[in-house]
């Protein structure tokens, strides 16, 4: 498929074919391809709990209310933002980018993007998502309201406006999952209604995790009828300025 085929083809499947089964191993490869995808500061504080055991499977459905979304799918990927992770994400990627600018930069450029990254992956990411029970959110909040006469400044900068890039950056992954699926003609459905409590808990995740997006997979059953699809006039949404 090329990408219009496979946009064509995504659908939001409610009822799965139970007949027809998905391969596992192509699903975890979708997986994969979803690492692709981007993040607010490649910070990939994401991750996902490819679900194929019966057990869990039940338990999910019940924590899912039962929508056969969930019921008739083979298969669940239940995305997770982490935090925490901060800290261990940070040092991760600035090991990789010391590596690759030695490796690649030129040298009399080395020491300056060395210094710029450095800075940015220990000093300004801790700031801008340290947590404190919203009291670093509320610092961060006040110092750029003050500052913003001034200069230009980031405003989304409460612990609230991070969760919410954080699921933002979150569901690019998990489109980008969709479409690799649609693509080897495998069907999904993206699940916000769910109770996230008890998904935790079938996952046995620490209280600080938080469930972004469940997607169910299968293959679609063709004797239920999905419809025509409905979108808001593209001139409704769309301004050139």
């Amino acid at each position: 498929m090329d990408l219009k085929e496979m946009l064509a083809h995504r659908r939001a499947i409610r009822v799965y074919d139970k007949t027809k089964h998905i391969d596992t191993e192509r699903v975890a490869d979708c997986l994969r391809l979803a690492q692709l995808a981007p993040t607010s500061s490649n910070m990939q504080l994401w991750e996902c709990y490819h679900i194929t055991d019966t057990k869990t499977l039940e338990a999910l459905h019940r924590a899912c209310f039962q929508q056969t979304a969930v019921t008739t799918a083979q298969e669940l990927v239940v995305f997770v933002v982490r935090p925490n992770y901060v800290k261990r994400r940070a040092t991760t990627i600035l090991t990789f980018q010391e590596r690759n600018i030695r490796e690649h930069f030129p040298k009399e450029k080395q020491e300056k993007y060395l210094k710029r990254w450095s800075m940015y992956y220990k000093k300004a990411i801790p700031f801008l998502y340290g947590r404190f029970f919203g009291l670093f959110g509320l610092l961060r909040k006040g110092l750029m309201q003050l500052l913003t006469p001034f200069r230009p400044m980031l405003h989304q900068t409460s612990e609230a406006d991070g969760n919410v890039i954080l699921h933002k950056s979150c569901a690019l992954v998990a489109e980008t999952f969709m479409l690799a699926m649609s693509e080897i003609g495998y069907d999904t459905c993206p699940l916000e209604g769910f109770d996230s409590w008890r998904v935790k808990r079938a996952l046995h995740l620490p209280f600080s995790a938080q469930i972004s997006m469940i997607v169910s997979c299968g293959i679609r059953d063709e004797a239920t009828e999905l419809g025509e699809r409905f979108r808001i006039p593209f001139e409704e949404q769309y301004f050139r300025i």
